[in-house]
This record gives structure tokens, C-alpha cells and sequence, in this order.
């Protein structure tokens, strides 16, 4: 999934901008769906020179968990039926696979989260950068499940 990375932002200089298309990608909405949300001001954009719209990562962050489940019984069925309570929906910034083992790192607002897991877990969920991932927090150690 190719992603225009612009640091062209008045917020922070490292802020990460992505085409509208590729947010809804993200967001799993349509390209229309993103484009009102714009002109609503639902979800901030930046206006390039060019005129184009780029909305910042923070805000498809902010929007992740939103936009999967938008009721009680959507966001139960969300959390994959597992007695865990301790979910984090995020995105996968970094898979790593080495040997019997892999490094998951998924990004959760401006935080990360690394999980180690076996590697043929990550091959079977076919775990890659940008997809959406949640991570189960358990008393001692950190769960991936692809979303």
C-alpha cells in the first residue's frame, strides 16, 4: 500500500501525512466517505500548496477503533470473543521475522507497542506494515491479532 509520507505540516515537523485514499484504506471507509468527512471537519486535513488534501497519521489513529465498531454490540464482537478486556486496536509499524521467532512493533496513537511472537503465528495471520492489528495485553505478556 504505497503512502505519500509528507512532512509538510504546521503541527509537527514529523508528522506523517497520508493521501485521503490511502486513509480510507487504512480506516476501511470509502474515498467519498473521507472526502465529506473533510469538507464536514470531521477529520483534520492539510491543504498542500497544490490544493490537495493530506490528513495527518494522528487522525486516522484517532479514528481506528471509531470507525470498526460504532455500537455496543459491534464493538463486543470487536474484541474477537476472547475473555481478554485489555485490547488495543492499532497499526503494525514493523514485523521482523528472524528464525522461530518475530517482532511485531504496532503503533497506537504516539505510542508502540512490541510483541514477540512465534514466526509462523505471524506468517499465518500474514501480519505486514499498515494493516490493522489489536494488541491483547495479559498480566505478563503482549498478544497480536490481525484486525
Amino acid at each position: 500500500m504505497p503512502k505519500d509520507r509528507n512532512p509538510r505540516s504546521s503541527e509537527s515537523p514529523t508528522e506523517d501525512l497520508l493521501k485521503p485514499r490511502d486513509a480510507a484504506v487504512e480506516l476501511r471507509v470509502s474515498f467519498p466517505t473521507i472526502k465529506q468527512w473533510i469538507y464536514k471537519k470531521k477529520i483534520r486535513s492539510v491543504c498542500t500548496p497544490g490544493g490537495h488534501h493530506r490528513i495527518p497519521q494522528s487522525e486516522v489513529d484517532r479514528l481506528l477503533f471509531r470507525t470498526r465498531a460504532k455500537t455496543e454490540p459491534q464493538r463486543n464482537l470487536l474484541m474477537r470473543r476472547l475473555s481478554g478486556r485489555n485490547q488495543l486496536v492499532g497499526r503494525i509499524e514493523r514485523v521482523q521475522i528472524s528464525g522461530l521467532m518475530a517482532e511485531v512493533i504496532i503503533s497506537i496513537g504516539e505510542q508502540q507497542i512490541t510483541s514477540i511472537i512465534t514466526a509462523r503465528s505471524a506468517r499465518d495471520m500474514s501480519l505486514k506494515p499498515g494493516q490493522t492489528a489489536a494488541a491483547l495485553i495479559k498480566a505478563t505478556e503482549v498478544m497480536i491479532l490481525r484486525v
